[in-house]
């Protein structure tokens, strides 16, 4: 068909070596073409020699493989790595002395990573082919999963996004362990401390647990383990604890006095503990009342003794006689016409067989006998004077016509009186309910059984 004098349509195809880019132009132009081009397949170069940036032409001429640009060469194009091929694949040297197409290689990137909370990551070559990422956690937390991400060449991170998981425990760090003496009087001691310090690289709120006793509490004697446990967010744990000793000071055990006993105060024998002295029937207290266990772990004072309690009964008068027994013995004053009383004989003989069960509870008797100018007084082998017998008769109103007995307590109050003989167990029946205190009634049940 012949071609038309006037127009042609032109095509130019432009390499530029050094962008790599090859970029296929068009216009149209009006030239007067008065020839037919003459096809030459001997020409090495009737089309310009192509190149491929961050690529690779693979060329094959009629005219062999040294030849490049020849009519009819076909030329295939491909891409390094990282970089896709973006135009025609294949291209063909045309008899217009131009090439059937173009061809770019444009390089190939992954989406950017998201961050990973409490961690980050650092790349190679930023988010393109083969670079690599590799991930880490902010002080606290570990890598849970890939350590890193390979951008693929097609695009596409290698492995799955990792985690940073809080594994690392929290700190705490317990107060000193300590030791605390037993206050005076006390088994117990208040130990007070600090609360522990707890840290934690990933978390700032901590859960702080106590095992055991809190501050400031009284504390027994012994060892007590205190403990704290601390727990962070993701519930790693930490403990810690100390010791609080409590030291009870102790004297030696303080023996009884003869003829006596002991009440003591706390444990009887720890530091501030307070003995007092206490003397059997028949005995007074010669010395100090009490003694406290010092902080050396020394006894205060010196030991006191029981003696036999000394009676005087040449006084003058009932109320001295009286008062050598205030808050020491019972008095139990029997009165009878005479000697040969059948009461008081019998009343004689019951009190002689209960004479130790008097003397466990503090009982003093009294004898007042007939009537002037023989009236006579005793306690027991001591005789007292005519006035000392006639102002106890006064005093408490006996009389010399009848058998009777007064009961005094410790106070010197009449507390009963009695105008028939008493059996033993029933005058100790009433002393025990309505005369001894509960320490006494402890105090005789202990010797019970030492008047057997």
């Amino acid at each position: 068909m012949p071609l038309s004098p006037f127009v042609a349509f032109v095509f130019i195809l432009y390499f530029t070596a050094g962008s790599g880019t090859i970029v296929y132009d068009t216009y149209n132009d009006f030239v007067e073409q008065d020839y037919t081009p003459q096809l030459d397949y001997k020409d090495p170069h009737w089309c310009h020699s192509p190149s491929l940036t961050n690529g690779e032409v693979t060329c094959h001429s009629p005219r062999g493989g040294a030849y490049r640009s020849t009519l009819g060469t076909r030329c295939e194009m491909s891409c390094d790595r990282g970089y896709r091929l973006l135009g025609k694949s294949s291209i063909q040297c045309l008899a217009s002395r131009r090439w059937s197409g173009t061809a770019y290689c444009r390089r190939m990137r992954c989406h950017v990573l998201h961050l990973i909370p409490h961690g980050r990551y650092t790349c190679t070559h930023g988010f393109v082919v083969d670079s690599r990422c590799g991930f880490t956690c902010n002080p606290g937390y570990r890598i849970e999963g890939e350590h890193s991400r390979t951008c693929l060449h097609g695009g596409s991170w290698s492995g799955a996004q990792p985690l940073c998981a809080d594994t690392d425990p929290p700190k705490i760090k317990c107060p000193p362990s300590r030791l605390k003496v037993a206050e005076p009087g006390k088994l117990t001691a208040t130990v007070t401390w600090d609360p522990p310090a707890a840290t934690d690289t990933a978390d700032k709120s901590l859960e702080v647990i106590l095992i055991g006793q809190e501050s400031g509490t009284d504390f027994k004697e012994g060892v007590n383990i205190i403990r704290y446990k601390v727990y962070d967010q993701a519930r790693n744990r930490a403990a810690c604890k100390f010791i609080v000793r409590v030291e009870v000071r102790r004297c030696s055990t303080l023996p009884p006095p003869l003829h006596g006993s002991l009440t003591c105060s706390s444990d009887g024998n720890n530091y501030g503990a307070t003995c007092e002295y206490h003397c059997d029937g028949g005995y007074e207290l010669r010395g100090v009342a009490s003694r406290v266990c010092q902080f050396n772990r020394n006894w205060g004072g010196n030991p006191a003794e029981c003696v036999p309690m000394e009676i005087k009964p040449d006084v003058k008068t009932a109320s001295a006689l009286l008062d050598q027994f205030y808050e020491k013995r019972r008095l139990l004053i029997m009165s009878a016409p005479n000697i040969s009383d059948p009461d008081y004989q019998l009343q004689n003989i019951m009190i002689q067989k209960s004479d130790c069960g008097l003397d466990l509870r503090h009982v003093t008797v009294i004898e007042l006998l007939g009537s002037p100018p023989r009236e006579t007084g005793r306690i027991k082998e001591n005789l007292l004077s005519s006035e000392v017998i006639e102002g106890l008769r006064q005093a408490f109103r006996i009389s010399r016509s009848y058998f009777s007995m007064v009961l005094l307590d410790k106070l010197g109050l009449d507390r009963e009186r009695f105008i028939t003989p008493m059996a033993s167990d029933e005058l100790f029946s009433y002393i025990d309910s309505f005369l001894l205190d509960e320490e006494e009634r402890e105090r005789l049940e202990l010797h019970r059984d030492f008047c057997d």
